[in-house]
């Protein structure tokens, strides 16, 4: 039973007995090994991933480099956003970081929520919030900051998990070389 995506659900609206039913119906489980793609950006996303255990990157690629886009562990969704929310392609490629089980939520049993229970609208609109909170502060980050500033930002906002996190792919979120970073690091 996916009781941790309940929990998830409930710090934002309270789970009637209907709704619980309705995902409990449409949620599949799924387990990705470390390394395995979860979703290839030349195809449409149609899954929103929950994940109950482990941790996954959104990447894209620009000139044969993996560029990280974010990171998402424990009790937080994934997907290649635009991709899931337009139906169309996008650039972000999502893998396995180390082995992740998940709660998988198809596009159209989602618009079925949305549609019927407005409690998930309200869900949807709350926990966003979160989300973008999370990219304006990345954006002033990557615009406003210098190389240390970033890493202490990463550091912080990522407090739970950067240590599990390779340091090619920190790198590659701040912007910045592996050596710049190591420079970093060996300040603190």
């Amino acid at each position: 039973m996916p009781e941790a995506l309940f929990r998830h659900f409930e710090k934002y609206i309270r789970l009637s007995a209907a709704l619980r039913a309705e995902l409990t119906a449409r949620i599949l489980f799924r387990s990705f090994k470390k390394g395995e793609l979860i979703h290839h950006a030349s195809y449409i996303c149609t899954h929103s991933y929950f994940i109950q255990r482990g941790l996954v990157r959104v990447y894209f690629l620009k000139d044969e480099k993996e560029i990280s886009e974010y990171f998402s562990c424990e009790e937080e969704w994934v997907n290649s956003p635009k991709s899931f929310i337009q139906q169309q392609q996008d650039i972000y490629f999502i893998d396995a970081l180390e082995d992740t089980d998940t709660w998988v939520l198809e596009v159209h049993d989602l618009v079925y929520l949305f549609d019927h229970f407005p409690e998930m609208e309200r869900y949807a609109r709350l926990s966003m919030g979160t989300v973008f909170g999370h990219y304006m502060e990345r954006i002033t980050s990557m615009r406003f900051t210098t190389a240390k500033e970033k890493y202490v930002h990463f550091c912080r906002t990522y407090e739970d998990i950067y240590h599990r996190i390779p340091l090619g792919m920190i790198a590659s979120y701040l912007g910045i070389t592996q050596e710049t970073l190591s420079r970093i690091r060996a300040e603190r």
